[in-house]
């Protein structure tokens, strides 16, 4: 599980100001090339309120 800060931290690095709401956006379009069903998503998950899981295969 990876908190949306994480993810911004490890992507954009430390020093940069970038909106949490950005993460949210890249997950959208990622979920749209992979997922069969981007409303489901099996790879990508949302955990509620905490940030972003890989789901299993």
């Amino acid at each position: 599980m990876f908190t949306r800060g994480q993810i911004i931290d490890k992507t954009f690095g430390f020093e940069n100001d970038v909106s949490e709401r950005t993460v949210d956006a890249h997950v959208v379009n990622l979920r749209r090339k992979i997922e069969a069903n981007p409303a489901e998503p099996r790879y990508v998950q949302t955990v509620y309120g905490r940030g972003y899981r890989m789901g299993e295969r």
